[in-house]
């Protein structure tokens, strides 16, 4: 029998079988696909999104760090925009690859395909979401990346639903993945227009 995918916002979650026996690798697992909030009843994967934000505001607050210490010393600022996206693109990856272990071991450890707990999936595609955005951008682009990407993670466009037929790890966080990606775009899109005005 075919195991059936949990919905990251389902209202009536089942709970997670008791942890006994777990190790420290399960601990670190399940502290990594939840990201804190995953057990929060209701919708823990608009939470996971909400994390998201915050771990991209606190990037973007450490990018304007860098980028007034650079001003003062007269570095190229083509170059730190560069560096900016580089180190998201290196925070984007990292969550990522160790979303897809974490997911993996809590799937085993839950014995559910894609539990609703697991928000790592989130947390990545909602950075991806942000990728382009320009770091003086204001609060309207993080509230329409949000939304954005929230859309595109419900209405799962083509192919993004297809992916969720991965194994384990890699179906759980490959249609985030993309759904950040089409995010993404539209955001690039949207950040274009608004310079033009």
């Amino acid at each position: 029998m075919k195991a059936v995918k949990e919905s990251s916002d389902e209202l009536s979650q089942r709970s997670a079988r008791p942890l006994r026996a777990r190790s420290a690798g399960d601990y670190l697992a399940l502290a990594l696909a939840t990201w804190g909030v995953g057990f929060i009843p209701g919708a823990p994967g608009t939470y996971g999104s909400a994390v998201g934000v915050g771990v991209y505001l606190l990037v973007q607050s450490a990018g304007a760090r860098v980028s007034t210490f650079a001003a003062e010393r007269g570095w190229n600022a083509a170059a730190l925009a560069s560096f900016r996206v580089t180190f998201m693109l290196l925070v984007i990856a990292g969550i990522t690859l160790a979303g897809v272990w974490a997911a993996t071991r809590v799937e085993k450890l839950l014995g559910r395909k894609d539990p609703g707990v697991v928000v790592a999936d989130e947390v990545a595609g909602q950075l991806i979401a942000y990728l382009f955005v320009p770091i003086n951008a204001g609060w309207w682009a993080i509230i329409a990346g949000f939304v954005l990407f929230r859309l595109f993670d419900i209405w799962k466009p083509y192919p993004i639903r297809r992916l969720e037929a991965l194994d384990a790890g890699l179906g759980i966080m490959a249609d985030d993945v993309f759904a950040g990606v089409y995010a993404a775009i539209v955001m690039s899109l949207l950040v274009s227009i608004h310079a033009l005005l």
